[in-house]
């Protein structure tokens, strides 16, 4: 099985957040790798992994980062493979990393995700590989379908909630 996604992250502090991409991936059967990458303390890992992301088979990177967050920047500057970044609430309630990943230069662009919404950001990357496999597409259908579920059942539960002025 060779991966189609990649989940990199600065360090394994981010783990905690990162894991909520990697459980998406994993129930919708999409094959993927973990890393620590550091745009900062590893450039030229970083630099050797953008640059041949693509020859592997990697179809979508996801790309977790804290406080400056350069990491989803940097690899998206040396790739073709489309990057989503994952902004971690590590300072300023996580507005730095939110803007430092959203804010990038023309020409290189990297889909940004709420503030430690790793999980949008697996489901992002899920509805990119869907494009050009039907198997996962049909997975992502499935999983559409069980969060209409959820609201389904919230509202037949809503419905035993009494009080004296509601009407429904």
């Amino acid at each position: 099985m060779k991966p189609v996604v990649s989940i990199i992250m600065g360090s394994t502090s981010d783990m905690p957040v990162m894991e909520k991409a990697a459980e998406i991936l994993n129930s919708l059967r999409i094959p993927f790798e973990i890393n620590a990458l550091s745009a900062h303390r590893t450039p030229a890992e970083v630099e050797k992994f953008s640059k041949e992301a693509a020859g592997r088979g990697i179809k979508v990177i996801i790309a977790a980062a804290g406080m400056a967050a350069h990491l989803p920047g940097v690899i998206a500057s040396m790739t073709s493979v489309p990057v989503i970044g994952v902004p971690i609430k590590a300072s300023l309630e996580g507005l730095d990393a939110l803007l430092a990943i959203v804010q990038m230069p023309p020409g290189i662009p990297v889909a940004t995700v709420g503030i430690n919404a790793a999980q949008n950001a697996g489901i992002l990357a899920a509805q990119i590989v869907a494009q050009s496999d039907g198997e996962v597409m049909k997975e992502l259908i499935k999983y559409k379908e069980s969060l209409k579920k959820k609201i389904v059942q919230a509202n037949e539960e809503l419905k035993a909630v009494k009080y004296e002025y509601k009407t429904n």
